[in-house]
């Protein structure tokens, strides 16, 4: 069995193209289609007194989420607005604030509302100081009592029954993703036909090798570069592109799993049911562009209303692995609630594995 997998890898090597064109289909469609909001808003900024970088003004500036405040000096800040490198520049004082517009755009007035807060807030704390002295425990126990306030407030969206939540640049990466990878199994899969009709497993089997381990060997394979092929596009969106995963990027990539196990089965089915190339590659790209636009790859299945389309959804496995990718991301489920779309698949990998190889021992010995 080792020995097929390391002629299996080397002819990958030799021959990778089927898996970098997949690849980088999934990349192009998920970049262009679903785009990224992932990057931060950077903001140049600078100060005529250098000891505002060190106050609160600067501690606060720091702490804040979503927008990159860089620092430096006045005139390179006005450079990097020149020549359009920058939407927009802050120069602060110590009670008031220079904003300049490069390019005028809704960062504009956010970043004026977050610097006009910081400058209220240091105001009130001023106050604060000149009534009861300058007592810095006064400040500090304000501070504590902000970060843990005796009341909670929590706050809450209304959401009609059977709403959903939509992120258009995860659900196209995880669907272009889970869509192109089919294509990549099935054509690994694929010479497991080619050689039975070519006789060549008839010459293997008087070798030591068992049956058994050419099936696990070729279906490993198929199922390591399929896996590989969806590593590495997520580690492209997460790593270089910025997409943060809801944080959970560790747990999406190892509930992929399941996911790819089910395709490989589907793969050894379709395998088991055609019997020449030419009836595979007919059929491999119908099946796959079905399964993707009834799973939900192209648009939200929540917006379905076909009865006869949800019903077939429930028999396809994208459907469960783009439910368990937005699950623990985009909604957050615990591992818990996602067993029932887990379990499904790999109940379909079980079965159709078995009919798979039940149906080519069958036909094509």
């Amino acid at each position: 069995m080792i020995g097929i997998l390391i002629a299996k890898f080397k002819n990958f090597i030799r021959n990778p193209w089927t898996f970098l064109i997949f690849t980088g289909m999934s990349l192009l469609m998920a970049f262009i289609f679903g785009g990224t909001n992932a990057q931060e808003v950077y903001i140049p900024i600078s100060t005529v007194d250098k000891q505002i970088k060190d106050s609160y003004i600067g501690e606060q500036l720091e702490k804040e989420e979503g927008i990159n405040f860089s620092w430096m000096s006045e005139e390179q800040l006005r450079e990097k607005i020149e020549t359009g490198k920058a939407e927009l520049g802050v120069v602060l004082d110590n009670n008031t604030y220079q904003i300049i517009v490069g390019i005028d755009s809704h960062n504009t007035g956010l970043v004026e509302q977050i610097i006009s807060r910081i400058y209220y807030e240091k105001q009130e704390q001023e106050k604060i100081l000149t009534i009861v002295g300058q007592d810095e425990t006064v400040i500090e126990e304000l501070n504590h009592a902000l970060e843990q306030p005796v009341f909670e407030i929590e706050s809450a969206t209304f959401r009609g029954e059977g709403a959903f939540i939509y992120d258009n640049s995860l659900h196209r990466i995880f669907g272009f993703s889970l869509f192109f990878v089919i294509y990549t199994i099935a054509y690994n899969v694929l010479p497991i036909l080619i050689e039975k009709r070519g006789g060549i497993w008839d010459r293997l089997i008087l070798s030591p090798v068992k049956k058994s381990e050419m099936y696990i060997a070729n279906l490993l394979f198929s199922f390591l570069t399929g896996y590989f092929q969806v590593l590495v596009i997520f580690f492209f969106f997460r790593f270089v592109i910025g997409v943060n995963f809801y944080g959970r990027f560790v747990e999406t990539i190892l509930l992929l799993i399941p996911y790819v196990f089910a395709i490989v089965a589907l793969a050894i089915l379709v395998t088991a049911l055609v019997k020449k190339v030419q009836q595979f590659n007919a059929v491999l790209p119908i099946l796959a562009i079905s399964m993707a636009m009834i799973g939900g790859a192209y648009w939200p299945i929540e917006i379905v209303e076909s009865k006869i389309l949800l019903l077939l959804a429930k028999i396809n496995p994208l459907t469960y692995g783009l439910e368990i990718l937005k699950g623990i991301t985009v909604y957050s489920y615990s591992l818990q609630e996602l067993l029932l779309p887990i379990s499904i698949l790999v109940l379909m990998g079980v079965v159709m594995m078995g009919l798979g190889i039940h149906f080519m021992e069958r036909r094509h010995i």
